[in-house]
């Protein structure tokens, strides 16, 4: 952590010591500094045989008042290509990564997603317009500490089922493509909703939209038959009442499903992950129908080749792409 400025006083001290040929370790234990500090201080002022207290002091001071100028305030260019990406909900992580690829070349300049989120939240101030907050994930003015919500305490009726302690132990360790986690995400006051799956392996998306209600199973039947056969291999679902007639889905498309304990969403981490990266196309609060299938697609497309950090920023969909060659 960087010490107090010299003062005028201590700088006059320097000069009256440089003038009677005292050492900077002899200056600097009579000013109580480091020896570094006073050789520094004469180094950027001319030396000792030519150092001056009070153009010393000039020179700070022009330092001090001079204006330092952040990474998107020097690179128009990059500032420019930030703030598009940011309106197009990519995430600050994706911008950094993309642009240290070389996605983009016409765009030089280079910054991490901290430098991103630290401009977003300077609210102008830092080379980034304000209100560009409302791209982010969270949409939060500010970052704070996590606050956990209360515990939902009621679950729909399922029948009889497979809980997640019965799914095959090659599930858990994400080595295997076909092993898929699945939910609602839903809209304004219930009234809308989108049906979400995910690959535990590869984290690969299909999406679809629930225009009838909140009964699961004939649309997850239609989302299924997108998956080759050979990777239907389990679903894992939460005990929400949308899925209360699972057993015709496992039954048309051949598919294992279980279900994870109830209030327990770490026993679906894939797919409580991807919902939160979703909510960045499909705003929380909002009415989910205006959504068309065409949009959904294009909003899977959007994600499944987003370079990720867990796949050392290749995507999910050459992973995944990957593995439905191997089974062809």
């Amino acid at each position: 952590m960087p010490g107090q400025a010299l003062s005028l006083s201590e700088r006059v001290q320097i000069e009256v010591g440089t003038a009677a040929l005292d050492s900077p370790l002899t200056i600097a234990g009579r000013l109580d500094r480091a020896p570094s500090t006073i050789g520094r201080e004469l180094e950027r002022n001319g030396g000792a045989a030519r150092y001056s207290a009070v153009a010393a002091q000039a020179r700070a001071d022009g330092r001090r008042r001079r204006r330092r100028l952040t990474c998107f305030q020097d690179d128009l260019a990059l500032s420019t290509h930030v703030e598009a990406r940011l309106r197009a909900l990519d995430s600050p992580m994706t911008i950094s990564v993309e642009l240290d690829q070389g996605v983009y070349p016409a765009v030089s300049g280079r910054v991490s997603h901290e430098t991103i989120y630290a401009a977003v939240y300077a609210h102008g101030r830092a080379g980034l317009p304000a209100r560009l907050h409302a791209c982010l994930h969270r949409r939060r003015r500010c970052r704070r500490r996590r606050v956990t919500g209360a515990t939902p305490t009621k679950t729909g009726p399922l029948g009889l089922f497979n809980l997640i302690g019965l799914r095959p132990a090659v599930a858990a360790d994400r080595r295997e493509v076909g092993h898929l986690e699945g939910d609602l995400i839903t809209g304004s006051f219930n009234q809308s909703a989108i049906v979400t799956v995910f690959d535990r392996a590869s984290r690969y998306l299909w999406l679809t939209d629930l225009p009838e209600g909140h009964g699961a199973d004939p649309v997850l039947v239609e989302l299924l038959d997108r998956v080759p056969v050979p990777l239907r291999r389990t679903l894992t679902w939460d005990q929400g009442s949308e899925m209360a007639r699972h057993a015709t889905p496992a039954r048309l498309t051949g598919i294992d499903v279980y279900f994870a304990e109830p209030h327990s969403p770490w026993q679906r981490p894939t797919n409580e992950n991807g919902n939160g990266l979703l909510r960045r196309y499909v705003g929380k609060g909002t009415d989910l129908s205006v959504h068309t299938i065409t949009d959904l697609r294009r909003i899977e497309q959007r994600i499944n080749t987003m370079p990720r950090r867990i796949h050392g920023w290749t995507s999910a969909a050459t992973i995944y792409n990957a593995a439905v060659a191997a089974t062809t």
